[in-house]
């Protein structure tokens, strides 16, 4: 009998026995591919091995952007249905219409955005979590994952220079992070619908688009936003802040939340964190630090004093996929007094009555938005018990001396650079003598369109003040001297291409 002949059962007739134990034999045969033997298993394993190994054999030579006319449309064709595919034409779809068009944020050439670096450790955490399917959400039924995931709140949070009082969560990523400390400060600071139109935020021009859309997001959609002056190097001037909060108060306004920058999207600029702290809690000010790009970066000594002042936030925003070069889908927020988190996050349903908390140990569904949790921890702890901290802080340090390099020797091309790099994202564009705005503009888009379609590295662009500027951002833990020096040359080609 076909699986589709089985009909739907009549659920106002109870089946008769012999019926009903017939039926439940046929469903469990036609249920069984779902549970694969222990030979299937290795077939299915072995096939996905081999494809990663044809992936990462070639990454330190493939293109870090492959242009294509199709852009994996060949994927469409082979729909979801009745019957699946056998395995090897599945591999093939995934290799030829997923992995293969597009960015690479695997490769060393990847130098365009802050990638998730996708630590082949990690890969195997997040197998192994797959596969046992812990759930992490409750201390009661995952005290193993519950314990995992505080222990690494707790050792980002030491990290961070917070007191014990600490505690946090580790989300899907920076922006579903950054939500939940935007509510744990709306509701730290009481305020009501009522309140939300007088309720003043600040941040500059160069804070993440996720803040104000946490803001959308947790019903602060009125609450007015100053944007706070920057100085040459695009970060927030404390004396700005200071008089745009003072001119708020004479107002009759309240301002209640300030937004810093550990690491800007753009240009990678660190605000001036112990000042901004400062005037944070001068102001009673609830002080949030999006360290989402730059935080990981406190493992360095460089890093560390970067980054002073963080230590005095009331919440930050960290991203291990981002700093700790995991795969994508890791962002943790971290809170000064857990228990302000709590408020804003625990819930109760009567189907939980059974799970009892455990002293001491938070579960990360009482302090996060989500329920239903991946059981993250492992991907990120995986590597570093294996490898201890030491190759990540060798890692994050070449990448701030690389910046530098890079930095340094465009200048020898003829780029015109942006300011030095606080972290590892480098601002530059070629603007040669005697052209005009317009047309500069016009060829740093035919040169970082060039770079692209040439796909050896992926590099991008932003505008900064109406100019067309060039970005490379070293993050990748494959990226070393070889791929910035081939980044060179690659510039230096698509200058002389562009005909300038």
């Amino acid at each position: 009998m076909e699986l589709s002949d089985l009909s739907q059962p009549d659920m106002e007739r109870v089946p008769e026995t012999d019926e009903l134990l017939t039926r439940l034999r046929q469903l469990e045969r036609a249920a069984r591919p779902l549970d694969p033997g222990s030979s299937r298993r290795k077939e299915l394993r072995n096939a996905v091995v081999a494809s990663s190994e044809r992936f990462l054999r070639k990454i330190d030579t493939a293109r870090a952007y492959q242009e294509t006319d199709d852009k994996g449309i060949g994927l469409l064709a082979s729909p979801i249905s009745e019957r699946g595919l056998p395995m090897d034409a599945v591999i093939e779809l995934i290799e030829h219409d997923v992995v293969r068009p597009g960015g690479h944020p695997a490769s060393p050439g990847h130098l365009a955005y802050i990638p998730g670096g996708g630590l082949y450790h990690s890969a195997l955490g997040d197998f192994l979590a797959a596969v046992s399917n812990k759930y992490a959400g409750v201390f009661f039924t995952g005290p193993g994952p519950v314990r995992m995931e505080n222990m690494l709140v707790r050792w980002v949070a030491n990290l961070a220079g917070y007191p014990a009082t600490a505690g946090g969560t580790i989300a899907s990523g920076g922006s579903l992070a950054t939500l939940a400390a935007i509510a744990t400060a709306r509701d730290a600071h009481g305020l009501k619908g009522a309140d939300y139109a007088t309720a003043v935020v600040y941040l500059t021009t160069q804070a993440h688009h996720s803040i104000e859309k946490a803001l959308r997001i947790a019903g602060l959609a009125e609450a007015p936003i100053r944007h706070v002056p920057i100085d040459d190097r695009f970060r927030m001037r404390p004396e700005a802040l200071a008089e745009a909060i003072a001119a708020d108060r004479r107002e009759g306004l309240r301002p209640w939340l300030v937004a810093a920058a550990a690491g800007t999207t753009d240009v990678g600029a660190v605000d001036p964190l112990d000042a901004i702290a400062t005037i944070a809690k001068r102001e009673r000010c609830w002080f949030h630090v999006d360290a989402a790009y730059g935080g990981f970066f406190l493992l360095t000594e460089q890093g560390r004093r970067t980054l002073a002042g963080i230590e005095h936030s009331d919440s930050v925003v960290l991203d291990p996929h981002k700093g700790l070069f995991l795969p994508y889908g890791a962002g943790m927020v971290i809170v000064r007094n857990v228990e302000q988190l709590a408020a804003s996050h625990d819930s109760y349903g009567h189907y939980m009555q059974d799970a009892v908390r455990e002293p001491g140990e938070i579960s990360p569904a009482e302090v996060s938005p989500e329920l239903s949790k991946h059981f993250r921890a492992l991907r990120m702890w995986l590597p570093l018990i294996l490898l201890g901290t030491r190759p990540f802080q060798a890692a994050l340090e070449e990448k701030l001396l690389l910046a530098r390099y890079f930095y340094r020797e465009v200048a020898t091309l003829g780029f015109e650079l942006g300011p030095p790099p606080d972290l590892s994202i480098v601002t530059y564009r070629w603007a040669a003598a005697g052209v005009g705005l317009e047309r500069a503009n016009e060829i740093n888009q035919a040169i970082v369109d060039g770079v692209r379609r040439d796909g050896r590295v992926f590099l991008s662009s932003t505008m900064l003040d109406g100019r067309f500027t060039l970005r490379l951002a070293a993050l990748a833990f494959r990226t070393h001297r070889r791929t910035i020096d081939l980044a060179l040359r690659v510039l230096r080609e698509q200058v002389a291409a562009a005909g300038t």
